[in-house]
C-alpha cells in the first residue's frame, strides 16, 4: 500500500487575517505605487476639461500649459529631494530669485561672459543650498524655522544686490534667454526650458532610484535614528541634498530668465508654496520616505492644469487658488489615510 500525503490543515485564524476588502486592498496599491493616484487624478482633469471647452486641449494651449509649468517643476524636484528627507524648504523661490539676479548683473552690468555668469549662478544656488543645510545640520535647527529665516534673508539680498531693479533680456546675452525659444514637437511647441526641467527629473529620478545615496535619502526620511544605526551618516546626506537643492534652483533661475525674458527681483515670492502643492499632490509624503520626481512631476502638471482649464472657464483667480488648496487639503489627507495600510 503507498504512502500518500495530506496537505497541512488549513489555519482559519491565517486564513481570516489575510482577508482583506477591495478599500484596503486599493490602499496597499496605492502605498506600493506613490505616483499612480496623481497620474488618475491628471487624466481625469484633462478629460473633464477637455469636455468642458475645446479650447484645452488645442495644442496652443497644452504648449501653454507645460511653458507655465516649467518653473515651478524645476523648483519641485529640489523641493522633493528635501521633503524626501522628512525636511521642508521655504527659501526656494528666493534662492531661484537670487540666483537669477547675480546671473543677470553679472552679465549685464560687469561684463562677464554669458557661461561664466551661469556658472557664478550655480555658485549662488548651491552656497545658499549649503547654509541651508548648514543651519539644519550644524545648528539642529527644524527645517520649517531655518528656511523660513535664509527665505528673508535671500530675498532681502536679491533685492540689495539688484536694488529693485529689473534686468530686460535684451540687456543680457543671449544664452540666458535660450530657456525661453520653443521648438515644434508633434504639433505642440516646447520650450528648451521645458527639456531642461525634463531633464532635471531624469537625473533626480536615476539618483533616486539607482544609486546607494538615493537610498539613503529615503531611508534617512524613513527613519533617522534606523538609519544612523545602519552606518548611515545622517548629517553627510542632509548636506548633499541641500547642496543638490541648490543646484537645481540655478536651474530654475535661469529657466525663469527664458521664461520671462527678463530678470526680476519681484517675482519668485508664492512658488515657493506652488513648489510644495505640486510635491503633495504628486504622492510625496510630507514625513518623509515616500515619494518619487515623477508624482512630483505630475502635481506640477495637475496644478497647471487646473488653473489653466478654470481660467478657460472664466473663473477668478481666487477660485483657482480655492481649488489648488483644496487638491493640497484632499493630497495630505489622502496620504494620511495610505500611510496606515497594514503591513
Amino acid at each position: 500500500m503507498s504512502a500518500t500525503t495530506t496537505a497541512p490543515p488549513a489555519d482559519p485564524a491565517a486564513e481570516f487575517l489575510d482577508r482583506r476588502s477591495p478599500l484596503e486592498r486599493a490602499r496597499g496599491v496605492l502605498h506600493r505605487y506613490p505616483a499612480l493616484s496623481p497620474a488618475i487624478v491628471l487624466v481625469l482633469s484633462v478629460v473633464v476639461f477637455g469636455m468642458l471647452n475645446e479650447r484645452f486641449l488645442a495644442p496652443a494651449n497644452l504648449s501653454l500649459i507645460t511653458q507655465q509649468v516649467a518653473v515651478v517643476g524645476t523648483l519641485a524636484v529640489a523641493q522633493t529631494l528635501i521633503i524626501l528627507t522628512a525636511g521642508i524648504d521655504l527659501s526656494v523661490g528666493s534662492v531661484m530669485v537670487l540666483s537669477s539676479m547675480v546671473v543677470a548683473q553679472v552679465a549685464s552690468g560687469s561684463g562677464v561672459p554669458a557661461a561664466l555668469a551661469l556658472l557664478i549662478g550655480l555658485a549662488t544656488g548651491v552656497a545658499c543650498g549649503g547654509l541651508n543645510g548648514l543651519l539644519v545640520t550644524r545648528l539642529s535647527l527644524p527645517p520649517f524655522i531655518a528656511t523660513l529665516g535664509t527665505f528673508s534673508v535671500f530675498t532681502a539680498l536679491a533685492l540689495l544686490y539688484s536694488h529693485g531693479a529689473t534686468v530686460r533680456g535684451g540687456d543680457m546675452p543671449a544664452l540666458l534667454t535660450w530657456t525661453g525659444t520653443t521648438i515644434p514637437v508633434g504639433g505642440v511647441r516646447v520650450s528648451t526650458g521645458v527639456m531642461l526641467m525634463l531633464a532635471a527629473y531624469l537625473v533626480a529620478a536615476y539618483a533616486l532610484s539607482r544609486t546607494a545615496w538615493g537610498k539613503h535619502v529615503y531611508a534617512v526620511g524613513d527613519d533617522k535614528e534606523a538609519a544612523r544605526l545602519s552606518g548611515i551618516s545622517i548629517n553627510r546626506v542632509l548636506i548633499s541634498v541641500y547642496l543638490a537643492a541648490g543646484a537645481i534652483l540655478a536651474l530654475a533661475a535661469w529657466i525663469q530668465i527664458g521664461r520671462a525674458n527678463a530678470a526680476s527681483p519681484n517675482v519668485g515670492v508664492d512658488m515657493n508654496l506652488d513648489s510644495i502643492t505640486a510635491v503633495v499632490i504628486g504622492g510625496t509624503s510630507l514625513f518623509g520616505g515616500r515619494g518619487t520626481v515623477w508624482g512630483t512631476l505630475l502635481g506640477a502638471l495637475i496644478v497647471g492644469v487646473f488653473r489653466n482649464g478654470l481660467s478657460l472657464a472664466g473663473l477668478d483667480v481666487l477660485y483657482q487658488t480655492l481649488a489648488v488648496g483644496i487638491l493640497v487639503i484632499v493630497a495630505v489627507s489622502l496620504d494620511q489615510w495610505i500611510r496606515k495600510v497594514r503591513r
